[in-house]
């Protein structure tokens, strides 16, 4: 094959590699002893159905180019739909569906789709608000009973016709330039609205190849995604890709039997998932004494992953398996990699005394630095702006996995963008960071929840890893508010484990005195002025893990408020 130039040639390069290999699989029920039946597409099978996807959408108007909002559900067709879109040059628009409606629509409103490739339910919600859909010309259904008017996938083909027709389907894909839109990837706006991230197929190639160079990815490994997209790379990458049974929008809710017996019955070897689904899942594994034998490497992301969490995956996995961290962001991804094995023999210990998360080293083609910490826009790579080892400040990343754009935002890429001089592109990541001495990333917070006062930078991770060792807190989380005369002071919020929230003000004020303790020898943690009780935090939707401290801060200044009227 010629040089790649469109993502989609990656999933037919795999095709003519592993024809009749099982590609992915799907779950189609499950019975009351949490097993489940899957179907499933070999890799000449999902080419096929990728390729009479493409042929419907281009003889229905489909166009290089064309923005196409993708709302299907996680399986065979979702996956060829994804794929298809790709292979005509078309620009899948991905939005994550449990955001809300109101941000939903936001989203769709501001993105300006011209086609929609979707389950009937997001087309009839098409038909009750039109508006936010009026840029929309093309409707392709990938469900039962759509509205009038609108294409259905099942006359190009089905999983089953297509499994039933060995004569293969062909379709060139479309070859443009690397540098070419292939998708727009909305943020999960843990930190303020989300915005479309604008990726190029050169941006996915690359994401490919350093998956594959980082974690040894192959057709030796059988993947289990607990985060749809990633099963899209795990193809293109020569793995069997099984979905799990779950709901996408609630990892953290998972039914832990029900993953366990996926994993066992069809030898799941890989997997990704976030912080809150792993912890779900290995928990119950050691509660009730069952391993995952056949699971050699565990990527979680979406949050900061404590030393519990490495050790409790460890002792649910393979003897010989690995837990690995990836770090990065939907406009950076990945950018440096980290092992639980060196983070519990190292690491840890720094950690626990508040020196923040090591997230490991740069990934090969990835340059990071830190710079000074500021929040207006910094148009031009100055490199007298970087930072010393040790020295807290933003992190900063530049390679060919960083996107360059925000789709039809300029103010926001220009305050996430530094343009260098040779024309490469730096990604402010929002972070608060440092280097160490050898050449390791330390994470301390996110940069918008840094608690500045007069005497003392308070940073979330660093703050929070202090009280978190308290054994009655399930987690907590740092914010600022402003006190009478508007400045601004340190407030902790704690959510307690299980059953463990305070009913009376003595506890209360044992629970804060215990937690003062800890704090006691650490600056940034004696700061803080005041301590409260949530039962439990608002999370973010992609991975149930991100602690939402801007909802965090209203309700604190609120409870707050409430009290001083009471006293």
């Amino acid at each position: 094959m010629a040089e790649i130039r469109n993502v989609a040639e990656l999933l037919t390069a795999a095709a003519q590699q592993y024809r009749d290999r099982d590609a992915v699989l799907a779950p189609v029920a499950l019975d009351s002893d949490h097993h489940v039946t899957f179907q499933s597409l070999t890799f000449a099978q999902l080419e096929n159905l990728v390729n009479a996807y493409s042929r419907y959408f281009v003889d229905h108007g489909i166009r290089p180019g064309m923005k196409a909002l993708l709302m299907m559900r996680p399986g065979l067709e979702f996956t060829a739909a994804a794929f298809a879109m790709f292979k005509t040059g078309a620009v899948p628009v991905l939005i994550d569906p449990g955001m809300g409606r109101r941000n939903f629509l936001n989203c769709v409103r501001n993105t300006r789709p011209e086609a929609l490739v979707a389950l009937s339910a997001v087309h009839w919600l098409r038909y009750l608000v039109p508006g936010s859909f009026r840029s929309v010309k093309l409707a392709f259904s990938g469900g039962k009973l759509p509205p009038p008017g609108v294409f259905r996938l099942e006359k190009a083909a089905t999983p089953e016709s297509i499994r039933a027709n060995a004569a293969p389907v062909e379709f060139a894909a479309h070859r443009g330039r690397l540098e070419d839109p292939a998708a727009i990837l909305f943020t999960t706006g843990s930190t303020g609205p989300a915005k479309g991230v604008e990726y190029t197929h050169k941006t996915f190639i690359t994401q490919v190849e350093t998956i594959r160079k980082v974690y040894g990815t192959g057709p030796h490994y059988v993947d289990m995604s607990a985060f749809p997209l990633f099963a899209l790379f795990a193809v293109v990458l020569g793995m069997k890709s099984v979905i799990p049974q779950m709901d996408f929008t609630r990892p953290a809710h998972a039914d832990p039997q029900t993953i366990i017996d996926i994993v066992n019955s069809q030898q799941v070897s890989f997997s990704f998932g976030s912080p809150a689904f792993w912890r779900t899942v290995a928990g119950y594994c050691v509660q009730h004494h069952l391993r995952l034998s056949s699971l050699k490497l565990v990527l979680m992301a979406g949050a900061p992953v404590d030393a519990e969490l490495h050790r409790l995956v460890k002792q649910a996995i393979a003897p010989e398996g690995e837990t690995r961290v990836p770090y990065g962001a939907t406009e950076a991804l990945p950018i440096s990699d980290f092992n639980g094995t060196e983070m519990l023999a190292e690491t840890a210990a720094k950690t626990a005394r508040g020196e923040g998360y090591c997230v490991g080293y740069p990934n090969p083609g990835m340059t990071i630095q830190i710079i000074r910490c500021r929040d207006e826009v910094i148009p031009r790579w100055n490199p007298n702006e970087m930072l010393p080892p040790f020295e807290k400040g933003e992190i900063v990343v530049r390679g060919d996995v960083v996107t360059a754009a925000y789709h039809q935002l300029p103010e926001a890429t220009a305050k996430a963008k530094i343009l260098d001089y040779d024309g490469g592109i730096w990604h402010r990541m929002g972070d608060i960071g440092y280097v160490d001495d050898q050449g390791r990333i330390w994470f301390c917070g996110r940069k918008n929840h840094r608690v500045v006062t007069p005497e003392i930078t308070c940073y979330s991770v660093c703050t929070e890893a202090i009280f978190n060792h308290h054994p009655q807190v399930r987690r907590t989380a740092l914010v600022g508010v402003p006190d009478a005369a508007g400045k601004t002071v340190p407030v902790l919020m704690i959510q307690p484990q299980l059953n463990a929230m305070p009913d009376s003000a003595a506890e209360r004020e044992k629970f804060i005195a215990d937690l003062r303790d800890l704090g006691k020898d650490y600056p940034f943690c004696a700061a803080i002025r005041e301590f409260l009780f949530l039962p439990e935090f608002p999370v973010d939707i992609r991975h149930n893990a991100k602690i939402f401290r801007e909802k965090l801060a209203v309700k604190a200044a609120q409870m707050l408020a409430h009290h001083a009227s009471r006293v």
